[in-house]
């Protein structure tokens, strides 16, 4: 007899679990803003997302503990699965502008997703300017890392082929002996790997030494429930030929925009700050699909310079990322900070440890999304605004999404510790438009 398959949480999947701990969940999502035109069949579009969730495995799976003895939580089918407990239709608050919509958006992601259903949801909002429309996704990081994401929304879009029906997957726990089977094989599969894993730490020590302290500064402060997003978008060609033509890659040229941005934050509160501490997250595979979710991300700690002009940054950056890259590490000091993870939370002192870490400053997430236009419904997706909010100490934080030819940087900042976040966005737009001079024949201070 075939027996279903035990899908086991990573684990990644249980560091994004137990640094669960503050006052904002582990959650992320997208707003997708439709350009439908007028007489659009909201409750038309509704049905086909509802339609397409049912082809996305993982989105009607839930998180259980197992019993003592038999290893990590596993994915099991909902067996009560509603969409209408995921999916709902709601009107933009006033004066249903873009602002309103990104409020409503960190509104949801703030607020924690049940744990006894499938971790996600979705709300397509109504009474934005010019017959627009627009999806919010919010997803918790256990279910899938910014690349799955991406995968789940392109999914939900129009033209997409249902995947091949997954293997058969347990609709209740499976029983003891299974589970607890299923465990051992696990863990002799890891005594195996031991040696292995011992060098892979004593390299991860090696690295995270080799990182810089984030100097003391403004940025880091314990963070609260109460936060704002904004939005800045450049042409994507431009930045990209900016990059190149110093050596790096958009990637480099967004890490160059936001040190620059953040050193005339910081002048503006009498600080200077010659390096900044920036995490970023690395995906360990080039793409995902809604068959093969979950979390593959590592983080790269980087020290970046925040002096000279913007050429002299993008430079330095280039040179700094090429290295880190080179030394093939990331996902040693990923592993380690994530042991250290999973054990304070055991102790109840992971949340005192996120409020008052001196490892990064902030933190710089880059997706590609789609060159080519998506539609949903027959409506076409104008723009793609990644969201992620802010936790730990860390009150500022930058997420990038590039979506036909335009790239997106998303800012969340804490609210209270960031009143000025209005400079920092005018900082962002002018690094961003100093490379468009460039793109345009004049050479960038």
């Amino acid at each position: 007899m075939t027996h279903a398959k035990i899908d086991r949480a990573s684990g990644t999947d249980l560091v994004n679990l137990a640094v669960d701990v503050g006052p904002v969940p582990m959650q992320f999502g997208a707003c997708l803003i439709l350009d439908p035109g007028p007489g659009f069949d909201v409750a038309l579009a509704r049905r086909l997302i509802a339609q397409r969730v049912q082809a996305i495995p993982r989105l009607r799976h839930r998180l259980v503990r197992t019993p003592v003895g038999c290893g990590r939580p596993i994915w099991i089918e909902d067996p009560s699965f509603d969409i209408d407990h995921h999916l709902r239709v709601t009107r933009c608050p006033p004066p249903g502008d873009q602002n309103a919509l990104l409020d409503l958006a960190t509104e949801m992601l703030s607020e924690p997703l049940p744990t006894s259903r499938p971790l996600w949801s979705m709300r397509l909002v109504t009474g934005l300017p010019d017959h627009q429309m627009a999806l919010i996704a919010c997803f918790h990081h256990v279910l899938t890392d910014g690349m799955g994401g991406l995968a789940i929304l392109a999914g939900l879009a129009d033209g997409v082929t249902p995947p091949t029906p997954p293997d058969a997957f347990p609709r209740r726990l499976p029983p003891y002996h299974r589970l607890a089977a299923d465990a051992w094989a696990g863990r002799l599969r890891a005594l195996a790997r031991a040696p292995r894993a011992w060098r892979y730490v004593r390299r991860a020590v090696t690295d995270l030494r080799a990182v810089p302290r984030a100097a003391r500064s403004s940025l880091n402060r314990p963070t609260g429930r109460h936060q704002r997003v904004a939005v800045v978008t450049a042409p994507l060609e431009e930045v990209r030929r900016t990059a190149h033509a110093h050596g790096g890659t958009v990637n480099d040229a967004v890490l160059a925009a936001v040190t620059g941005a953040i050193r005339t934050l910081l002048h503006t509160r009498d600080e200077t700050l010659p390096a900044l501490v920036v995490s970023i997250p690395v995906s360990a595979r080039p793409s995902a699909t809604i068959a093969q979710l979950g979390n593959q991300v590592g983080v790269l700690p980087i020290s970046l310079p925040t002096a000279g002009t913007l050429a002299h940054r993008l430079e330095r950056t280039a040179a700094i990322t090429r290295a880190g890259k080179a030394a093939a590490r990331r996902g040693a000091s990923a592993e380690l900070v994530a042991g250290v993870n999973r054990i304070s939370a055991r102790l109840h002192a992971l949340r005192w440890m996120l409020n008052h870490q001196r490892l990064i400053h902030t933190v710089v997430s880059n997706l590609r999304g789609s060159e080519h236009p998506l539609t949903l419904a027959d409506a076409p997706v104008r723009t793609v605004i990644p969201i992620s909010l802010v936790r730990g100490n860390v009150t500022i934080a930058f997420t990038v999404l590039s979506y036909t030819g335009v790239l997106t940087v998303t800012i969340a900042a804490d609210a209270t510790h960031v009143p000025d976040l209005p400079i920092l966005i005018a900082a962002l737009e002018e690094e961003f438009a100093a490379m468009k001079k460039h793109h345009t024949g004049n050479p960038i201070g």
